[in-house]
């Protein structure tokens, strides 16, 4: 499903994200975001898919980023920091695909969201976490071709692999792997995790370790 990581990317993703992690900002509109500073990772998601919960297990805090039961809660870009040192900020983007939302309020979040993509320039990756349980949907689809319009570097994480028996987890990978071959701005390989386990947490923390040294 991965290709194997050098170990002393795993080792710096380690030290990186066992450090001091910390809220910095919460932008509900575009014209309040931070000033642009270090290199940003983005995390989208449709409500639910666990945004909130995979960078609580990447950080090994239980309650950096905000969890809820409840679809659609998280209605800003929420940026988080890193050591002084790591030179990183990981941001949880508004969740998509929630119908129970009103169409005001949908439409604010995708304008947020578009712009934030679009005029970023410190935005290295967005990585779009998909539940491993049902693979790509339209509505991921959807978010797909913005990124590739954006032109901005997405990768494709999927999330909950401890709920998926290991044979339908990799027909999955090969499944989304191919899809991605359609979108040129997609990162061809997939990663899966579980933020349960702790599984697939340090290749994703390398994954961004490799992704800050190509940026410096």
């Amino acid at each position: 499903m991965t290709d194997a990581i050098d170990p002393d990317l795993i080792e710096r993703g380690r030290k990186m994200f066992a450090g001091d992690w910390h809220f910095i900002w919460a932008s509900p509109s575009i014209e309040t975001l931070p000033p642009m500073g270090s290199v940003e990772i983005a995390f989208a998601g449709r409500s639910n898919v666990g945004k909130s919960s995979l960078i609580n297990a990447l950080t090994g805090r239980n309650a950096l980023a905000r969890t809820s039961h409840t679809p659609g809660r998280t209605q800003e870009l929420i940026f988080f920091e890193g050591p002084p040192n790591a030179g990183l900020r990981l941001v949880d983007m508004p969740g998509y695909g929630y119908a129970a939302a009103s169409k005001a309020k949908v439409a604010s979040w995708t304008s947020l969201i578009h712009h934030f993509l679009q005029g970023r320039a410190t935005l290295a990756r967005v990585y779009v976490l998909i539940d491993g349980r049902h693979g790509l949907k339209d509505v991921d689809l959807d978010i797909l071709k913005t990124l590739d319009k954006a032109a901005v570097s997405y990768q494709i994480v999927l999330t909950k692999a401890d709920q998926v028996k290991a044979a339908e987890l990799a027909e999955r990978v090969t499944a989304t792997v191919a899809a991605l071959a359609k979108h040129p701005a997609a990162f061809p390989e997939v990663l899966t995790t579980s933020s349960r386990t702790g599984a697939g947490m340090p290749e994703l923390r390398a994954a961004m370790i490799r992704l800050l040294d190509e940026r410096r």
